[in-house]
């Protein structure tokens, strides 16, 4: 598959720089693989949409404050970004400027942190290690990162959170679950909606262009991610009902869909599965998203769902009607 086919115009007014309040009343355009359709809700709607028995699944990772601050020794700023954990004190990150060996982190109490460079890894990666873990520190030295579209300060920093984030890990936030809120996850559920959680730690490689001329010559990023014995329960279950499996965002589909290419059980590791146009589809009925960047992994998966064509006239139609884009914009459920 040519990568420009997953190229679109977006007009830059239409990427969302600030959340909607409340969550739930941000725009839905329902998609209708059977019918060929598209539809035009808001989010609160997606209670008429789901049946009883359905199983909803989110991923509950939560955004840790990875954007970090400090100086070198010798006095000259330095921006770290935290990507993935490795063990007590040693992390991937992205490290600012030039011949960086060692940063340093002033703590509330007069210490200092410090973090060395242990290695230059794939890209502008690099490997450090803190003196001590930092995780215990992150609340008053760490800020939010945000993605590179988003040019605004966030006055909240917990609207660029799920309302039901409780593992902490993630660089990026599952942007299709800032949507829910405590009152309409009781509404689903008071319908008969179950509720169930997988974990997926985003990665800022998600916003990652595909850069080959194929969609194919892309290498994909890896992510960890577990699915829990229960959850897997709760989807065996609902299958042998001939209910649906509604998945809550590219991450937890790709969660499923990495499971279920094992033993359709209880499953946690790093995933490198890449969902582009012609995937068999094993585990998920419906799809719940965001709308995605131009010639990224995330569209690939959309339009692998959707079927290209449609999923072209969907962000058509979209832009015209003026659906606002990206982590904070609206969002589509996909039946």
């Amino acid at each position: 598959m040519q990568t420009d086919e997953l190229d679109y115009t977006l007009p830059p007014e239409l990427i969302a720089q600030h959340p909607v309040e409340p969550r739930d009343t941000s725009r839905l355009l329902v998609i209708d693989r059977a019918k060929q359709t598209v539809a035009h809700r808001h989010f609160y709607h997606v209670v008429d949409v789901l049946n009883p028995g359905d199983l909803l699944i989110a991923n509950d990772t939560s955004v840790i404050n990875a954007r970090l601050l400090g100086q070198k020794p010798t006095g000259g700023k330095v921006e770290v970004l935290l990507l993935r954990k490795r063990d007590e004190r040693v992390w991937e990150a992205l490290v600012g400027g030039r011949r960086v060996s060692q940063v340093e982190f002033g703590l509330p109490d007069g210490r200092t942190l410090s973090a060395q460079v242990l290695e230059k890894l794939d890209g502008p990666q690099s490997l450090i290690e803190f003196s001590e873990a930092v995780e215990p520190y992150l609340a008053q030295i760490g800020s939010t990162p945000l993605p590179p579209y988003i040019h605004e300060r966030l006055s909240d920093p917990t609207r660029y959170q799920t309302v039901y984030a409780r593992v902490a890990g993630s660089a990026a936030a599952p942007t299709a679950g800032l949507h829910f809120t405590p009152a309409l996850l009781g509404a689903l559920q008071a319908k008969g909606v179950q509720v169930a959680f997988v974990t997926l730690h985003v990665g800022l490689d998600t916003f990652k262009p595909i850069d080959e001329d194929t969609v194919e010559g892309h290498a994909i990023h890896s992510e960890w991610c577990a699915l829990s014995e229960e959850t897997a329960r709760l989807i065996d279950t609902t299958k042998r009902a001939g209910a649906r499996v509604i998945a809550v965002g590219t991450t937890s589909t790709r969660t499923l869909e990495s499971a279920w290419q094992f033993d359709r059980g209880a499953w946690n590791g790093f995933t490198r599965l890449f969902i582009t146009p012609g995937y068999t589809w094993r585990c998920v009925d419906a799809l719940i998203t965001n709308f995605h960047l131009p010639r990224s992994t995330l569209l690939a998966l959309v339009g692998s769902f959707t079927g290209m064509e449609l999923m072209r006239r969907a962000y058509a139609e979209a832009i015209q009607e003026r659906y606002r884009f990206y982590s904070f914009g609206d969002a589509m459920l996909i039946v």
